[in-house]
């Protein structure tokens, strides 16, 4: 039986860790949320979903681990999550940025012709706007440091995935 002689050969490791920093970023959303009373906007609850993803993919990771390459997979499919968590979060700063519009759900909608369409417009309006910056940190929104945080993940996500895949001593061809 051969050792592991790096911490990041098993995926195991790395998907205990992504995990555990999903949790952290989504405990962090929902303090702001629950406890200091910012609301989320639409473009803050999607970025939300792919930290649940990873959440799930290192669940797969650590109850599958006899499946050799599952957690390589897992791990990948982390890092895409991420990396799409990044970008939506890229886009929300454009929006808060006001360097393009915002979806339709962000609150910008076209003007209404009719009492009834502007009735219908103010009910359906999000409460929070997607293009107002409701915290920020050294001149940084929420959904800036989660660019960062997101990037930084998927990095790590695919480092992990890429030693895992590399050092693991079973063979690929038997798979």
């Amino acid at each position: 039986m051969t050792t592991l002689s790096h911490p990041l050969d098993d995926p195991r490791l790395p998907a205990i860790l992504l995990a555990l920093a999903s949790a952290g970023v989504l405990g962090a959303a929902l303090f702001f949320q629950f406890v200091l009373g910012y609301q989320p906007c639409v473009l803050c609850l999607m970025q939300r979903w792919p930290y649940v993803a990873v959440l799930v993919f290192s669940g797969v990771t650590l109850l599958f681990r006899q499946w050799k390459g599952v957690g390589d997979a897992m791990l990948v499919a982390s890092g895409l999550a991420l990396l799409a968590c990044a970008g939506i979060a890229a886009y929300h700063v454009g929006v808060e940025q006001h360097w393009w519009a915002g979806t339709s759900s962000c609150g910008g909608s076209a003007p209404a012709n009719s009492l009834e369409a502007l009735r219908a417009q103010v009910m359906a309006a999000p409460v929070t706007r997607c293009d107002e910056v409701a915290w920020s940190l050294f001149g940084v929104s929420m959904a800036g440091y989660n660019v960062l945080i997101s990037l930084g993940l998927a990095v790590f996500a695919f480092v992990a995935a890429r030693a895992a895949y590399t050092r693991t001593p079973v063979s690929r061809t038997a798979l």
